[in-house]
């Protein structure tokens, strides 16, 4: 059984979309070796659906910044006493160091975690598909993360139709739709040559499902989720 320290509460930044925030929650529970309430993480939750898009910010370059609000949330869960920060959104993590400037608590960075894991499961010089809203792309935020690992990253040419895909479960929950659109992407990639494909959006970790079984995949949601936990029981600078 986990050893859960209580006084390492861990607030979670979210809102972004408001199912992946609550599937960060439900994979912390499902990692969790725990027989009894008391031995789940403590959580404290902002799901804030009123975060300015990031989409609209990055992709179209017409919206507000995201940053203010980030930073303001992440204050808040400070002061109700989060001793550390996640974020279920890979994109939002363009801002990062807004929400680093603003609080005293370390930001479990998803993008910097899941570049590190896979650095331990594939060697130098291996290439990474990449499942992502077109803003991952944009703003090169794995391009960066894994580079210094010495590995390359490659999205899928389409990057219009993933927009489509991430909406589509943004809207109501229509997976069926998104789909199609990451079997055929995830397909185009491993022909590409990618030697493992990332889901880097929190969208599509809803969906990774549908992936086939064949491939080696890495879910940054997954990675997320054991940090907290490794967080919560004193572990997190212990893994690899």
């Amino acid at each position: 059984m986990k050893n859960i320290n209580t006084k390492h509460k861990v607030g979670i930044i979210g809102g972004m979309g408001p199912e992946a925030t609550v599937l960060l929650m439900a994979r912390i529970i499902e990692l969790t070796d725990a027989s009894d309430d008391a031995d789940h993480v403590p959580l404290i939750v902002d799901s804030n659906t009123q975060v300015p898009s990031r989409i609209k910010a990055i992709i179209d370059g017409s919206g507000k910044s995201p940053a203010t609000e980030l930073a303001n949330m992440a204050k808040n869960l400070e002061s109700s006493g989060a001793k550390a920060l996640a974020m279920p959104c890979n994109t939002a993590h363009y801002y990062s160091q807004a929400i680093e400037d603003a609080v005293s608590v370390p930001l479990l960075s998803m993008v910097d975690l899941t570049a590190k894991q896979i650095s331990t499961q594939i060697t130098p010089n291996s290439t990474v598909g990449v499942l992502a809203s077109p803003a991952v792309a944009i703003t090169g935020l794995y391009d960066k993360a894994l580079s210094s690992y010495q590995l390359k990253t490659i999205y899928p040419h389409d990057q219009d139709l993933m927009l489509d895909a991430i909406q589509s479960i943004k809207k109501s929950s229509q997976i069926g739709e998104a789909h199609k659109i990451m079997q055929d992407a995830a397909l185009e990639l491993n022909y590409r040559g990618a030697d493992l494909l990332l889901i880097a959006c929190s969208e599509l970790s809803l969906a990774i499902e549908y992936l086939d079984s064949s491939y080696s995949v890495i879910d940054s949601m997954d990675v997320l989720a054991q940090a907290v936990i490794d967080f919560a029981t004193g572990n997190l600078h212990k893994n690899p």
